[in-house]
């Protein structure tokens, strides 16, 4: 067993611990503040079965970023899009026997991280060419685009110009979940992909990117806009008036 492959798996356990325990306590913090005020944003559901209807429309078509921006819609939801066939293609290195459709989605997987690094190059130069949105840009947005985009070509790289051992790579994913470290091959741009990736997982939880989780506790989503049908009143305040 090299010092690389001992290296990456200690790398990719704790990546992971990072991961899973920063989202964790993340969402047990959203779920815990208290929503004081009725604010659904309109037009918003009268009832209460609608609500889930609206988050499923935020969530699969971007409803009320459509309604903002067109061209930034164009750009996120292509890329978001991409990103689940890139990420249902790569559950692959994760199973023995592939699931049928998994193995159904390898060809779209492929061809989509060419449509994600598309969708982030748009989102990236729209930080650099739209004036409002370039004002209120800090480095950590670009570093998170830059980081992004990073991962996309490496892994494209590996696909259409380097080709690495996928097989052996394969194996030392299975290792990683059978605690049972497996040889890794020492391709650099295979090093540089799985190192981009540990660290995107590594700054998850105190990144921008927990809009994925948070749009679920958003009260200008989740909220019923029933304000004179029934007063909205907050768990710490119902408490006082006991």
């Amino acid at each position: 067993m090299s010092a690389l492959s001992v290296f990456y798996a200690v790398l990719f356990y704790f990546a992971t611990a990072v991961l899973v325990l920063g989202l964790a306590r993340k969402i047990r913090q959203y779920a815990a503040t208290p929503a004081p005020l009725k604010i659904p944003l309109t037009p918003a559901p009268i009832t209460a079965a609608g609500v889930p209807w609206r988050l499923t429309r935020e969530v699969v078509f971007f409803e009320s970023l459509f309604r903002s921006s067109k061209w930034t819609w164009l750009f996120g939801w292509l890329f978001h899009a991409a990103l689940l066939l890139v990420l249902l293609r790569h559950v692959r290195y994760f199973q023995e026997p592939v699931w049928t459709v998994i193995t159904l989605i390898q060809p779209f997987g492929t061809y989509a991280g060419f449509a994600m690094v598309a969708g982030l190059a748009g989102l990236w130069a729209r930080r650099f060419l739209v004036d409002r949105v370039r004002y209120i840009s800090t480095p950590s947005d670009h570093l998170m685009l830059v980081l992004l985009i990073a991962i996309g070509l490496t892994g494209l790289g590996m696909r259409f110009v380097r080709h690495t051992d996928i097989i052996a790579v394969k194996a030392f994913m299975l290792g990683l979940l059978r605690l049972d470290i497996q040889p890794l091959p020492a391709d650099p741009v295979l090093l540089v992909h799985l190192t981009l990736v540990a660290l995107l997982m590594i700054i998850f939880p105190i990144s921008k990117l927990l809009h994925a989780p948070g749009l679920f506790f958003s009260p200008t989503r989740n909220m019923v806009d029933n304000p004179r049908e029934a007063r909205h009143q907050a768990a710490w305040a119902s408490a006082l008036d006991k």
